[in-house]
């Protein structure tokens, strides 16, 4: 008896010393930027794998406008967001803006607690790793503050004009084709706007995904660029590319 209230008092006193912590903590909520040990050293100047990814890299310094296209893996939007850090840091943009659906992956997540930006925040997470790996927590947490780099969801962009700042869209195999045709149509002066997506992939229902559709039709306009990423321009586990050629 002596032995199970001992026990039962060091669960308590644990408990109160904090050792056992709540899903979603009270006063803040979770953030993509929280966690210990989140910055990163990283190559300063990007390297191409592959001839697709340099005409990737080529296409985003000469085009305002380009489409990247591709299965997992090929290092679109990575690519796509070193790429916005460049232009930034060079002074060639002012603000870089990322902009993303917030479609569930298939599975209803349900309600989420906190404020609108709480729950967004984990359909938004990749691009934060991105952004964290090529600029770390701290410097990262600055510039959101300021503005300088904005993170919004597709349907936050309606009725803007985006000038002179460069612009990713993420997903954008789970944008309809209207969607689609109102972010295309935000570009404003010395902008650069890029779309990334794998069409093979969409979490829309079927024929609702207009990507492949705008693909096709901006291929036929000189002054945009279309890249079409295959299985060979993979960087991720070499299983990735051997799964994609069978599912």
């Amino acid at each position: 008896m002596a032995k199970r209230f001992v026990r039962q008092k060091s669960r308590d006193s644990n408990y109160r010393e904090g050792n056992v912590h709540p899903l979603f903590p009270t006063g803040g909520g979770w953030s993509p930027l929280d966690g210990e040990n989140r910055d990163r050293k990283y190559v300063k100047n990007i390297r191409a794998m592959s001839p697709l990814q340099q005409a990737l890299i080529d296409a985003v310094e000469q085009r305002a406008v380009v489409l990247a296209l591709g299965p997992a893996g090929t290092g679109k939007t990575y690519l796509a967001i070193a790429k916005a850090v460049e232009a930034l840091e060079k002074g060639s943009a002012s603000r870089i803006v990322l902009s993303r659906p917030a479609v569930e992956a298939g599975e209803s997540l349900g309600f989420l607690p906190g404020d609108l930006q709480d729950k967004l925040a984990p359909y938004l997470r990749p691009l934060y790793d991105a952004l964290t790996e090529r600029l770390g927590t701290k410097r990262l947490k600055a510039l959101l503050a300021e503005g300088v780099i904005e993170i919004a969801p597709v349907a936050y962009m309606r009725g803007r004009t985006l000038n002179d700042c460069y612009i990713v869209i993420d997903e954008a195999q789970n944008c309809t084709y209207g969607q689609l045709k109102m972010l295309l149509t935000r570009l404003g002066w010395r902008s650069t706007m890029v779309l990334t997506g794998d069409p093979d992939q969409t979490d829309l229902l079927s024929g609702l995904s207009g990507l492949w559709d705008i693909a096709n039709r901006l291929e036929q306009v000189p002054e945009i660029a279309v890249i079409r990423l295959g299985e060979a321009d993979i960087v991720r586990h070499p299983l990735v590319a051997g799964m994609l050629t069978v599912l």
